[in-house]
């Protein structure tokens, strides 16, 4: 079962990918490079959802 990091985590790469996928489509850098960033922070983010979910095991 995933924990709310997990989860958060996973929303925020999904969220990213679509607002990078959006800047590049419209040109927008700005937009991009929101995204890409968004996308790391999921990633740590679920990264650490996983840590606490395996220490929990």
């Amino acid at each position: 079962m995933a924990n709310e990091d997990q989860a958060e985590g996973k929303a925020k790469d999904i969220g990213g990918k679509v607002k990078e996928e959006v800047g590049d489509a419209t040109g927008n850098d700005d937009m991009k490079r929101d995204g890409q960033k968004d996308q790391v922070e999921g990633k740590v983010q679920k990264g650490v959802g996983d840590a606490k979910d395996k220490m929990s095991d």
